[in-house]
């Protein structure tokens, strides 16, 4: 039995601090690879800062950002332990993911099945501390969350799917102030799909010899040589979207010099991608973290200065 997986970084902290028990349940959470809820945490941040923009400026609730941060790690570990389950038969088959958890052995279908729902309970405590309507909106994301994993079986645009699931999270925040959806969130929803679409498909280009093997789907297959102008598309256009969203918002002037920040970030990585490097691409979707948080921190700036 491994006691590391194959696709998680050298000496992460799970494989070092974790007792040896729990190391095959994190590894199922994918505690080992922190950029997941990293990516899922960011539009709940955003639409929370933006939605106080919009109430007048002021600091955002710091309880409310951390129940986000609780329920992206739990939520993002519920969303990749259903993706294993479903994956498990094509995980086997592949170097790269033979080590995880369950085709590895160290964790059976049934107790996988258990710590979902388990994590799955978390969540919705968490999620019952917003106001009904949040919780609704919260709760309504299950859906997608269910038929992401089984997508890229059927179609060339799973990322479309992912984009869905990791951003709802711009409704679940503008919610918890405003206790409903409005324009503004919308629009910041529309842009972290294609933001979505831009890293993932950078993502997916360290897996396309393996999916051809396998017989599974992705933008990047889809996109092939061409996949450079799709990415940058897609960044171009979730930076539009963006800001719209921050002018319906009122947003000011240092909420939009962190969308260009972010679009710097967004050059920087189409001028240092290359789809045949599978180091290059994992490096470049890491550094999605920094572009969300060069547009996070252009929003705190504007509501902490008004």
């Amino acid at each position: 039995m491994t006691d590391h997986v194959a696709d998680a970084p050298v000496d992460n902290w799970v494989d070092r601090s974790m007792p040896r028990g729990l190391r095959p349940y994190a590894r199922l959470m994918r505690l080992d690879r922190p950029i997941g809820w990293w990516l899922l945490l960011l539009p709940c941040w955003w639409a929370l800062t933006l939605a106080q923009i919009a109430s007048g400026g002021g600091m955002p609730s710091l309880w409310y950002a951390l129940l986000f941060f609780l329920g992206a790690i739990i939520m993002r570990g519920a969303g990749c332990t259903l993706n294993d389950i479903a994956d498990r038969d094509f995980d086997a088959q592949v170097a790269r993911t033979r080590s995880r958890p369950i085709p590895s052995g160290q964790v059976s279908v049934r107790a996988a099945i258990v710590f979902f729902i388990l994590q799955c309970l978390a969540g919705l405590a968490i999620l019952l501390q917003f106001n009904w309507t949040t919780v609704i909106i919260g709760a309504s994301s299950l859906a997608i969350v269910a038929i992401y994993p089984f997508m890229k079986r059927f179609t060339y645009w799973p990322q479309i799917f992912l984009g869905l699931a990791f951003n709802w999270g711009a409704f679940v925040g503008w919610s918890a102030i405003h206790q409903g959806i409005a324009w503004p969130a919308v629009l910041l929803y529309l842009g972290g799909i294609a933001w979505t679409l831009a890293y993932d498909t950078i993502y997916a280009h360290q897996d396309k010899e393996d999916d051809v093997l396998i017989g599974v789907k992705s933008t990047a297959l889809k996109f092939g040589a061409s996949s450079l102008y799709w990415i940058g598309g897609f960044f171009i256009l979730a930076l539009i979207l963006f800001e719209a969203s921050l002018w319906l918002a009122q947003a000011r002037l240092l909420a939009h010099m962190g969308v260009a920040a972010a679009a710097l970030h967004a050059a920087w990585q189409i001028s240092r991608l290359d789809i045949n490097d599978p180091l290059s691409c994992l490096r470049l979707f890491r550094s999605n973290r920094e572009f969300g948080l060069l547009l996070l921190l252009g929003l705190l700036l504007d509501t902490l200065t008004r």
